[in-house]
């Protein structure tokens, strides 16, 4: 315990691969309405070939890899025990138990994202399953070389963190719930130190009662220590307020954001070339212009802008304009509030605005609603997942909403 204690969970994001531009007077966002009632990359070598015997003795059991980055960086996060081979789930079916937790942290750290990671998976788990084969040339709809490579890359899907002190700086237990007392706030911060850790590592307060107790959760403090995700984490105090520039090679690339599917699936700017090499050869081959997907919730029906758009910006930790007209109607109203930044911001930490005026992607105040509830006009994604758009996108690319 006392070694437990000595080794801190340094945040994921703490690092950016992309120059910030610090925020001198951020723009207040003039989005439709939403509905308010609402990583360690893959490990290459632990990816099997596409022709490879993927049923061999050898394939089905989890060879030694490191751990994850999160926990590897700096001795960040204390791995538990990973389950005996006996106790694994048949590497060609979904997996269950701790091997869906595994599959589940695999998929987010390729930025394949399943969702919320929570041990069952499900719809987005199976779309995030389904990006990443194509990304490699699998069957679509086949468990059996990303279970092998879910083994490899993440031996252990549970971890020790310590809820760091900055976590005082970002959980205000008083945060209002009127628009108009939230607007009188210096930001949007957590309710609670449970929803910061929460969001941290990818999952639900309710998974985090399931890992350790109600008790221990409600009653967090900083210092103290959880079981959670042994996934790299998403660290809110990483966040200054940047505004993203446009980038050569990243403004070219576009996104292809499915209302029917609730994915966004992020492209290169020049999709490669599909080619067999023979007649007889197998048909499936790998489309490595799919670099990333991620689940989102679409906007209403009525407030959808389908069509080809260009990304103007993208914001951290923006100013939100609330505006009840423009949400029961559509149209600007006269009266309106200005909601500060925050993660408990309606419209999350970062916003990619679009050249549609009003519309754009941004993050999410209830991540486990992504998919589940509609927004009126934009699309939402999970805070962890929209802070790593700036990454694989800049303004000037293209973003078509079908």
């Amino acid at each position: 315990m006392r070694l437990l204690q000595t080794l801190l969970f340094l945040p994921f994001f703490a690092a950016t691969a992309f120059a910030q531009v610090p925020v001198r007077e951020r723009p207040v966002l003039k989005a439709l309405p939403l509905d308010f009632e609402e990583t360690v990359p893959f490990v290459e070598e632990a990816i099997p070939p596409a022709d490879a015997n993927l049923f061999s003795p050898e394939a089905s059991t989890p060879a030694p890899a490191p751990a994850p980055a999160a926990a590897a960086a700096a001795a960040a996060a204390v791995p538990l025990k990973a389950a005996p081979v006996a106790a694994l789930t048949p590497i060609e079916m979904k997996p269950t138990g701790d091997d869906a937790v595994r599959l589940q942290i695999f998929l987010d750290q390729s930025n394949f994202g399943p969702g919320v990671i929570d041990g069952r998976p499900g719809r987005f788990t199976e779309l995030a399953v389904r990006s990443w084969n194509e990304h490699h040339g699998y069957p679509l709809d086949s468990w059996t070389a990303v279970n092998i490579a879910a083994r490899k890359a993440i031996p252990n899907p549970f971890a020790v963190a310590i809820v760091p002190e900055v976590s005082a700086k970002w959980v205000n237990v008083n945060l209002p719930y009127k628009k108009a007392e939230q607007a009188k706030e210096k930001q949007m911060s957590y309710r609670s130190i449970g929803e910061f850790m929460s969001e941290r590592y990818h999952t639900t307060v309710p998974y985090l009662i399931k890992l350790n107790s109600s008790s221990k959760i409600y009653g967090l403090k900083p210092r103290e220590t959880i079981v959670v995700p042994n996934v790299a984490a998403f660290s809110i105090e990483s966040l200054t307020g940047a505004v993203f520039k446009e980038d050569q090679a990243l403004s070219q690339r576009h996104a292809v954001i499915d209302t029917k599917l609730n994915q966004v699936r992020i492209y290169e700017a020049n999709l490669r070339a599909l080619i067999v090499a023979h007649p007889e050869a197998p048909s499936r081959v790998a489309n490595r212009s799919l670099v990333a997907a991620f689940p989102i919730t679409p906007g209403k029906p009525q407030f959808i802008r389908y069509g080809k758009w260009e990304m103007k910006n993208a914001v951290e930790l923006p100013v939100w304009r609330y505006d009840q007209q423009l949400l029961d109607t559509g149209k600007r109203g006269t009266e309106s509030l200005n909601i500060p930044g925050g993660p408990n911001n309606p419209v999350g930490v970062l916003w990619c605005g679009l050249s549609k005026p009003g519309i754009g992607m941004h993050g999410t105040s209830n991540p486990e609603t992504i998919g589940r509830s509609q927004s009126a006009g934009c699309i939402r994604l999970a805070n962890w997942d929209i802070v790593r758009i700036p990454g694989l996108l800049r303004p000037g690319c293209s973003v078509e909403i079908r």
